[in-house]
């Protein structure tokens, strides 16, 4: 178990006229190697859930655990919380500083005392992993491409070896193609690390292609926790609180509608492909990977 939540609450501007409550007594448990979603409207609570997780946020009551302890007891360790449990903010400008990439990349593990030989090669590890070689390494990180700055962010904190990574929206503002590649490498890291990821999203495609568990927040509670497709299946009461289903549940929808004899638990362009293929007698063809090149223009 990495993470565990106990009537978590917070509150801000306690005690004054613009007392407001963020989080109401959240319950929850993300086990190791979880892919989590994390959806819910503007102002639902989700962007200071994941800041308690690492201890940017103290709870205003309730407990917060990783790995078994109590993270509000004193003399707790928070630096090594925050290296085991890593985020990356929705805008990575906001983290990048340093001249070039590659000493943004080694920032981090250089502040957890690490000899320079071990600094050197946590940084080609983890700009490896997001597919940035050593032709970006010397780059200013402000001359980059939006998708570029979010591989240089997320590499920084893959620079930490973290057991869970939390990401808050890492494809705001890309283009489709620049979105596939950052999720196709965040992907590949949940699946050959079996690292524990925790997306937080307002695109319901994102969330059901890659997601395991979905939960929702609403007015600072969690609404609900459940796999993509169960979720989903309340799509009537997700609209209600302003968020949606993924667009392939309203065309299955549609179809079933006419008539047509299709699963209504289909969620992915995939599933929904495949679905419409076996209909008209035809046989899916296998899903094939292409690995994610680096970009190589800007992607707005």
């Amino acid at each position: 178990m990495s993470i565990k939540a106990v009537n978590l609450c917070h509150v801000y501007g306690q005690g004054t006229a613009l007392e407001q409550y963020a989080l109401k007594n959240v319950n929850l448990e993300i086990g190791d190697g979880q892919f989590i979603g994390l959806i819910g409207h503007t102002g639902s609570g989700k962007s200071t859930l994941i800041q308690h997780f690492n201890g940017l946020l103290k709870a205003t009551s309730g407990e917060l655990y990783y790995n078994g302890e109590n993270i509000y007891t004193p003399g707790y360790d928070m630096k090594k919380l925050r290296s085991k449990v890593g985020l990356v903010f929705q805008y990575p400008e906001h983290q990048l500083f340093e001249v070039d990439v590659f000493s943004d990349v080694c920032f981090g593990p250089k502040n957890l005392g690490l000899s320079e030989e071990e600094v050197r090669a946590r940084a080609e590890e983890a700009l490896e992993q997001v597919g940035l070689d050593e032709s970006y390494y010397k780059q200013s990180p402000f001359e980059l491409s939006g998708g570029q700055k979010r591989r240089v962010a997320i590499a920084g904190v893959l620079a930490m070896h973290p057991e869970v990574l939390i990401l808050d929206e890492p494809t705001a503002g890309l283009d489709p193609r620049g979105r596939d590649e950052i999720l196709g490498e965040i992907e590949k890291l949940h699946r050959e690390r079996h690292m524990t990821i925790i997306l937080v999203s307002h695109s319901m495609e994102d969330v059901a292609r890659y997601a395991d568990r979905l939960i929702v927040m609403n007015h600072g509670e969690k609404m609900f926790d459940d796999t993509p497709r169960n979720v989903f299946r309340h799509y009537k009461e997700l609209e209600a609180i302003g968020l949606a289903a993924p667009q392939v549940t309203y065309i299955v929808q549609a179809l079933r509608k006419e008539g047509i004899p299709i699963d209504d638990s289909l969620i992915t362009v995939k599933e929904a492909r495949d679905a419409i293929l076996r209909l008209v007698g035809k046989e899916p063809a296998p899903e094939t990977r292409t690995p994610a090149a680096p970009e190589q223009e800007d992607r707005k």
